[in-house]
């Protein structure tokens, strides 16, 4: 936002004062200042007010004219001029020889074989507006050869505030509340907005307005007549162009100036076309078209300005191009309300479209400001349109009032948050610049807050410290040390886990660190083939590429490894991110973190990728919960997973997550000659395992028996469970020592490690345990191959 600091200047007496420094104050103090400032009119110099005398068609052109301009000297000038609204007697801007405008400067030059003394400017040319229409047409009462910027607010020093700055600021998107801070910080008087009386329109008829909606909070309006005048003062023309606002026509344009000045969004709309006002939602959804003449879809949640039942306006966020001020206009209804700060938010989210109107609408404006914004626009519109009149008393509906706030403390609270001693004259002085009512009793405060503090930013004491604290300087605090005891928190499991987790990954197996957002990207997931399954989505969405959130973040791996394919040809990453299953019962999302690795290798084959996830997997779970996974097979559900490569990994009952191979439809489209296996585990889940203490065993003194079975099955998981349910305290260590497969099927082979404390073990003791193990198997169709092999 811009700001004008000749506007600022209307309310805050400036003389004396650095306006530079004061903007560097300002920056520290209230709002973020963008680096750059600007110093409108610097680069103009000589342009006077000038009397056109003579006007001649050129000979040769059928554009151009040949003029003789009074400047107030001895002799008028010759210039050649092309613009199409010169006549005699016309006041208009000259540059003189030697003017300056920008980086050119004024001297006599031919033009179609004529001499030109000078030249005639239009706004845009001396900066002031974006008109070119034609050359500027001046007062009657302005001298000749009187130096324009004696006029009119040429010369102006304008900054820009990081809108961001702003957002819990309602009352500093108007000139008016910064005015009140810059009084503050210079520590001089805030002059009164200049006002209209309209307690002295109380004896006509009122507006015919109801407001029919909750979201509406204020509504105010008032009629006019006779207007006569359709352009705006050049003063008031030239501080919308500063601003960045374009001048439109006059009632438009103070309604723009209105709300540049006060941050209150105002509308003026065509009296003839406006008689019922009514503030409502429709039931069902239409097309409306708005001032820019853009036909828009208004559903059943937009709040609508209507002229009985039929739609004029876009509560707060633009007028209807139907009811728009237009050259005829000479009557006025004006609206001055507030509404749902929320509701206007989504509005625009929805329409896509954020005006200058609904930008301050979403900040919670102060509904107090309605009334005054009025009094306001009847001041500026008859002190500059004399004839026009106010035919109506002013209306106003006001549905929802914030409440009072009243703040209470001490001086020892102001002590022990700042850190230094305020005095009680300079908390007081302070608060009341800002606008705030204090009484002083010994030493406890009580503050009220005011209406347009109290929307949602002034709700705490801590608010009030703050307040005191940016206007007394930051950098006035004296640098010490806080004294305050500091004591050790213990981390949580979750957290010591994920960091030990990636510490292992990256230095033990070399794995690469990735992060990535919460979307599921429909280009990318479309691009691989992998569905986007219905989840909590952003509602309004403005990319659909980014809508809806994902339920696991092994798609959003498989896009990273596609992107990564010509970098390697083996290499694995990880994440430990956020997904989101659903929602819960109390209608909140249901967040769930995850680790998610995935391998993908063009050199070692499927079984062997696969494996090496597994052992990464199985170390993991070693180390930090002194326990082994154990495997299920499950069942694919997502159309990445492939159909039967797939299973649940578990640790001491607890489901952690699954691992398996990627679809080969999906696969092919990463790269048809890789191997890619992918792990994705809860964090919370494998935190809630709970370490296995470590127990210590002293080696036998007597001789180990080792024994190898080859068993026919597909699986080793029966085989696990046989051995575990025999329960043989002699069995100290079981390993898959080979797999073989050829056309008759698969087996698996394992080797057994028994071994006594206390002597040495015979062979029965050793085969009654095995061949326990080799009956329970073989009753589930899994028999020894090749015999028992001690």
């Amino acid at each position: 936002m811009f700001i004008s600091m000749n506007w600022i200047g209307d309310y805050v007496d400036f003389s004396g004062l650095d306006k530079l420094e004061l903007i560097n104050k300002f920056s520290l103090s209230t709002a973020e200042v963008e680096n750059e400032i600007f110093f409108k009119g610097s680069d103009i110099s000589g342009i006077v007010c000038a009397k056109i005398l003579s006007v001649e068609d050129h000979p040769e052109s059928k554009k151009l004219h040949l003029l003789k301009v009074d400047i107030g000297e001895d002799e008028p000038c010759d210039v050649v001029c092309g613009a199409p609204n010169v006549r005699v007697g016309m006041k208009t801007a000259f540059a003189k020889l030697g003017a300056q405008i920008g980086e050119i400067t004024i001297a006599p030059r031919k033009l179609a074989g004529y001499t030109s003394n000078g030249m005639c400017c239009s706004e845009k040319e001396l900066g002031i507006s974006d008109s070119n229409d034609g050359i500027m047409d001046l007062c009657d009462c302005i001298p000749v050869g009187c130096d324009l910027k004696t006029v009119f607010d040429i010369d102006d020093i304008v900054f820009e505030v990081d809108n961001k700055s702003l957002t819990n600021r309602p009352d500093l998107w108007g000139h008016y509340g910064i005015a009140r801070e810059f009084a503050a910080i210079a520590g001089r008087e805030l002059k009164p907005l200049s006002l209209a009386d309209l307690s002295v329109y109380d004896n006509l008829e009122k507006v015919d307005l109801k407001i029919e909606d909750p979201l509406c909070y204020r509504y105010s309006s008032i009629k006019f007549e006779n207007i006569k005048r359709h352009v705006s003062p050049i003063n008031m023309r030239i501080r919308l162009y500063y601003c960045g606002m374009r001048a439109l026509n006059f009632l438009a344009d103070i309604t723009n100036y209105i709300m540049l000045e006060m941050g209150q969004p105002m509308h003026a709309f065509d009296a003839r076309k406006v008689e019922q006002i009514r503030v409502k939602k429709f039931i069902e959804p239409f097309t409306f078209t708005t001032l820019d003449g853009v036909e828009r879809n208004i559903d059943e949640n937009t709040l609508m300005i209507c002229n009985g039942d039929t739609p004029v306006a876009i509560a707060g966020i633009m007028g209807g191009l139907d009811s728009e001020i237009v050259e005829d206009t000479s009557t006025l209804t004006l609206e001055s309300a507030t509404f749902d700060a929320a509701s206007i938010r989504k509005s625009t989210v929805r329409l896509s479209h954020r005006t200058d109107a609904s930008q301050r609408y979403e900040k919670s404006l102060d509904p107090e400001m309605t009334t005054v914004a009025v009094a306001r626009f009847v001041k500026l519109l008859t002190d500059n349109d004399p004839e026009a009149k106010v035919v109506s008393a002013l209306t106003d509906e006001y549905a929802f009032k914030y409440e009072q706030r009243t703040l209470s403390f001490n001086k020892a609270f102001v002590n022990k948050y700042t850190g230094i001693d305020i005095s009680n004259e300079t908390i007081v002085n302070t608060l009341k610049a800002l606008g705030f009512t204090v009484e002083l009793s010994g030493d406890d405060f009580t503050v009220s807050v005011p209406s347009w503090r109290a929307t949602k930013d002034v709700t705490i004491k801590a608010d009030i410290i703050e307040e005191i604290t940016r206007i007394y300087g930051y950098d006035n605090f004296d640098v010490n040390t806080a004294k305050a005891p500091i004591y050790p928190v213990r981390a949580a499991v979750e957290k010591t886990d994920e960091n030990k987790i990636k510490d292992m990954l990256v230095k033990r197996f070399s794995l690469h660190e990735v992060h990535s957002y919460v979307w599921a990207y429909h280009d990318e997931y479309k691009a691989l083939g992998i569905e986007i399954e219905p989840n909590v989505e952003i509602v309004c969405a403005t990319n659909p590429n980014i809508k809806t959130i994902r339920k696991s973040i092994v798609p959003t791996q498989l896009c990273q490894v596609k992107y990564n394919t010509s970098y390697a040809s083996d290499f694995g990453i990880f994440e430990i991110g956020k997904v989101v299953c659903g929602c819960k019962e109390n209608g909140l999302c249901d967040e769930h973190k995850k680790l998610c690795i995935t391998l993908y290798s063009k050199s070692a084959d499927m079984e062997k990728t696969y494996f090496k996830l597994r052992d990464i997997l199985a170390v993991i779970t070693d180390e930090l919960k002194h326990r082994t996974l154990t495997f299920e097979r499950a069942e694919a559900a997502h159309s990445y997973q492939h159909p039967k490569n797939l299973n649940k990994i578990l640790c001491d009952g607890v489901l952690l997550g699954e691992m398996g191979i990627v679809n080969a439809q999906v696969s092919k489209k990463i790269d048809k000659k890789a191997n890619i296996v992918y792990a994705e585990i809860d964090v919370e889940a494998f935190a809630s395992v709970k370490n296995a203490s470590i127990k210590y065993e002293a080696p036998s003194k007597f001789p180990e028996i080792e024994i190898d079975l080859s068993f026919v099955s597909n699986t080793y998981a029966p085989i696990a469970k046989a051995i575990e349910n025999a329960g043989c305290a002699l069995i100290k260590k079981v390993s898959v020592v080979d797999t073989y497969a050829d056309e008759n099927g698969k087996s698996i082979t394992i080797r057994l490690l028994f071994s006594h404390p206390e002597r040495t073990l015979t062979k029965d003791e050793v085969l009654e345990v095995v061949n326990g193990i080799a009956g329970t198997l073989e009753a589930e169709g899994i028999t020894i191959k090749g015999g028992i092999a001690l």
